[in-house]
């Protein structure tokens, strides 16, 4: 199979490392008690963790007790939250879609990037910075974000329609989340969304026992060691080396052993 921006030189050396038993532990996994048919606890953990990957602060303890329970909280704790809780339902009942991206997009960032560039791609230069002001990744050209992303969606809509393993949806599902995040389009929010997207793409490909999946957890408790693996291909978009990626990749196979 031939892509246009995802590399499957990869593979051979993936399928040798990943879990064995990644299909059975991935059959296993099913809905907490807790939820109902208007609260999802799984969705909670996804929206509160990859929340605090970006810094927020909450904790999931107060969100449940705010999501599930009505409890009130100020406003500010809350809504970004919320807003990707709601980027996540959005996505649990549609397909997965360049439109659909835009949508989810629009959701989660409703509280946090201006009106007229929701869903909308980046006309500037974009660098992550650490925390002490260096630079720790400069992301594609703003005049190369369209061609990139069309790429990436092409790539998707190729990939779902074949018939994968497991093992392959999930090599596939975490070098889409990859590769968004180092294109980086959106003003903000990129990385919440390449988060979503790699879970939804399980989901298309695998059904609904994939929005069970902790990922955004694990990323979180693994934060370091997740940024590491991202910044091992390199520090700007045009000289990514690829080949660097196994690292990253292998860590989401390993989240359906805990």
């Amino acid at each position: 199979m031939k892509l246009e921006i995802i590399p499957t030189s990869l593979l051979s050396a993936y399928l040798e490392q990943v879990p064995k038993d990644l299909q059975t532990n991935f059959d296993a996994l099913h809905e907490a008690e807790i939820s109902t048919s208007t609260f999802s606890f799984y969705t909670s953990v996804a929206s509160v963790f990859s929340s605090k990957i970006e810094g927020e602060d909450i904790e999931l303890d107060s969100y449940i007790k705010h999501k599930a329970m009505g409890m009130e909280f100020k406003p500010d704790y809350t809504k970004k939250i919320d807003d990707l809780y709601n980027a996540y339902t959005f996505a649990k009942q549609n397909a997965l879609t360049p439109q659909n991206i835009s949508k989810i997009h629009a959701l989660l960032a409703a509280n946090f990037v201006e009106e007229n560039k929701l869903g909308k791609y980046r006309s500037h230069n974009m660098y992550v910075a650490t925390p002490d002001g260096k630079i720790e990744y400069v992301a594609a050209s703003p005049f190369e974000v369209e061609e990139e992303m069309t790429k990436l969606y092409n790539d998707i809509a190729a990939l779902l329609q074949q018939n994968l393993s497991i093992e392959e949806v999930f090599y596939y599902a975490a070098f889409i989340h990859l590769v968004f995040v180092k294109i980086h389009p959106w003003n903000d929010g990129n990385g919440r969304s390449a988060r979503l997207i790699e879970k939804w793409f399980i989901a298309q490909k695998l059904g609904d026992k994939a929005w069970f999946l902790q990922s955004e957890k694990m990323y979180y408790n693994q934060h370091n060691t997740y940024y590491k693996n991202i910044r091992l291909l390199g520090l700007e978009y045009p000289e990514l080396d690829y080949s660097q990626a196994l690292p990253f990749l292998l860590m989401l196979p390993k989240i359906t052993e805990q």
